[in-house]
């Protein structure tokens, strides 16, 4: 099978760069048209990269367990597997507005990806300097509850590397919160997107069914802050299947 995805894989690079590049181009002139435009293609980018894995036998799909409330702001918190979690997210979740947390250095040297994240309403913060982290996750809260955008927020902060949930890390995650006070908090769990990277790099997993999962809406102003922070962290751990 490894021999098998080492072909494949490299065919899936192709066609993922490809994808980049094209897109890189569409969000450039979709955004001279205004926020709406350059949201459609970012939509679009991510359902072509969902699809792209196909090329490999990898699927998603996504169940939504509760309705997720329409009209004001959501703060998506999930684990972490891959890179590869984040367009099903922008794309299941299209209807909300996604807008990410991320390293500051993703925001340079990617096609697409980069663009987006300076130019789509992310949060681009550095480690190595928590004043800055702290001051744009302020901000980033208030444009997400101005604009009755999302938030999506993976508080282990690196990925999972054997699907198995690391610590969640909360004071980020509690500013965006201060600043949204009105916002639902939304769990969502994420399973076997770790396992396309189980070889490392190169080759690319095959045949893995990556599952993303909703579960039920707390809603900040009937729900003290750790309270809803512990509880959408027990929801999210308790349905990371194991290995």
């Amino acid at each position: 099978m490894k021999i098998i995805s080492c072909f494949f894989s490299f065919v899936f690079a192709v066609v993922f760069y490809l994808i980049l590049l094209i897109f890189h181009v569409i969000q450039w002139i979709a955004l001279k048209f205004g926020y709406q435009y350059h949201k459609i293609s970012v939509d679009w980018l991510n359902w072509f990269l969902m699809k792209s894995l196909l090329l490999l036998g990898n699927t998603f799909t996504f169940k939504k367990h509760y309705p997720i409330p329409r009209g004001v702001s959501i703060i998506f918190i999930s684990n972490h597997q891959s890179m590869f979690d984040i367009p099903p997210i922008i794309w299941y979740m299209r209807k909300y507005h996604p807008k990410f947390v991320s390293k500051i250095q993703l925001g340079r040297g990617i096609p697409s990806v980069s663009f987006n994240l300076r130019h789509g309403g992310a949060a681009l913060i550095n480690r190595k300097d928590p004043k800055q982290s702290l001051s744009t996750l302020e901000n980033f809260g208030k444009t997400i509850d101005r604009n009755t955008w999302s938030a999506v927020i993976f508080p282990e902060g690196t990925r999972s590397r054997n699907g198995q949930p690391k610590k969640f890390a909360l004071n980020g995650l509690k500013m965006i919160i201060k600043n949204n006070p009105e916002a639902y908090i939304v769990p969502v769990t994420i399973n076997n997107s770790w396992k396309v990277f189980k070889y490392g790099k190169f080759p690319l997993g095959m045949f893995n069914s990556i599952k993303i999962e909703s579960f039920k809406p707390i809603h900040l102003r009937d729900t003290d802050t750790n309270e809803a922070l512990l509880i959408a962290e027990q929801m999210i751990k308790e349905n990371i299947k194991p290995i």
